[in-house]
Parts: structure tokens; C-alpha cells; sequence
């Protein structure tokens, strides 16, 4: 049997595809019914709580650039490590035209914290229902010392002004990362 946290596979799944009623179903990933976001698609849009208590919506920054990416936990080193970077470079993706969006399944509490402590200076959104970790396809079965659990696979999607994916890069490695993003613009 395969633990999910404290749940099996298959409350995982049946708890998820019930979340993503909404969302096109086009395959089957992992079992989960979706398939990969590709270039030139349309990005899933959605509405997630944000770090300062509003609402965010994908929709609202039609016209802009928008830098999406998907992490696994708050205050994790490698999430740290993302997110400072981020930090450091917002100027840098701002002169582009973009906004910076981060997206896990903690809780905006956990988001306050977090963006407190590192002085992070972007939104941070909180997906704990999973429902736009699945759409983008960043819920993945994961093995870590034999344990096998699902979780976020570090991803960004690049979206352009219009709301397409203009670039994705999955199973992201933090170092250099940045400068990959600002090299696609």
C-alpha cells in the first residue's frame, strides 16, 4: 500500500478528481485524468487567497507577463532558496513586464510567515484544496527514501500578456533558474 501523508492512493485520487470537477480532463497522468500543459496553450485561470488576504485571479493581470511557479513547502530550503531569488531579481522580471506569483498548498498563514521572514515582495497563493496544482499539473507522485507520496513538482509557467503558456519548465532546479525565466523574455 502506498501512503499519501496518512491517506491511500486511492482516497488521494477520488478526493482529487472530485476537486478538479471543473477542469478538462484530457488523459490520464499518474491517474489523475490530466494530461501536461503545452506552449501555446491557454493557462487553467483560477482565483487563490494571497499572503495579504485578497483574492488573486490569473484573469487580473491580462496584459502583463505573469511568472507562475508552483512549490513544494514554505520555508523548506530549496523552497527558501526559489523565493529568495525571486526576491532578488523582481526587478529584474519587472522591467520585463511580469509579475512574480507563488503557489504551494500551505495556508496563507503559513505563506505570512514565510514571505515575514524572508521578506519576500511578490504574492504568494494558496492552493490548499489542490485544485490549480492539478490543473497545472504539478501534483506528482513523488519517492523519497522508499516512501512513495504525492506532492508539488517544482515547476514555472511562463504565461504571456493574452493568458497563454508561452514556457514551462518542470522538475525545476533552483540554481540558475532565475536567469533561465529571464532568458525566455
Amino acid at each position: 500500500m502506498i501512503l499519501y501523508g496518512t491517506e491511500t492512493r486511492p482516497a488521494v485520487l477520488a478526493r482529487t478528481i472530485r476537486r478538479i470537477g471543473d477542469v478538462k480532463l484530457r488523459g490520464g497522468v499518474d491517474g489523475l485524468g490530466v494530461t501536461m500543459l503545452e506552449v501555446g496553450e491557454r493557462a487553467p485561470d483560477f482565483t487563490l487567497p494571497a499572503d495579504d488576504g485578497r483574492k488573486v485571479s490569473l484573469k487580473d493581470f491580462r496584459g502583463k507577463k505573469v511568472v507562475l511557479y508552483f512549490y513544494p513547502k514554505d520555508d523548506t530550503t530549496g523552497c527558501t532558496k526559489e523565493a529568495c531569488s525571486f526576491r532578488d531579481n523582481l526587478g529584474r522580471v519587472t522591467s520585463k513586464g511580469a509579475v512574480v506569483l507563488g503557489v504551494s498548498r500551505d495556508d496563507t498563514k503559513s505563506h505570512v510567515k514565510f514571505k515575514d521572514k524572508y521578506h519576500l515582495n511578490f504574492p504568494l497563493l494558496s492552493d490548499d484544496d489542490g485544485r490549480v496544482t492539478t490543473a497545472y499539473d504539478v501534483w506528482k507522485r513523488k519517492n523519497m527514501y522508499g516512501r512513495e507520496y504525492f506532492g508539488i513538482e517544482r515547476s514555472t509557467f511562463l504565461i504571456d500578456e493574452a493568458g497563454s503558456i508561452a514556457k514551462v519548465w518542470r522538475k525545476v532546479k533552483v540554481e540558475g533558474h532565475t536567469d533561465e525565466i529571464l532568458a525566455a523574455f
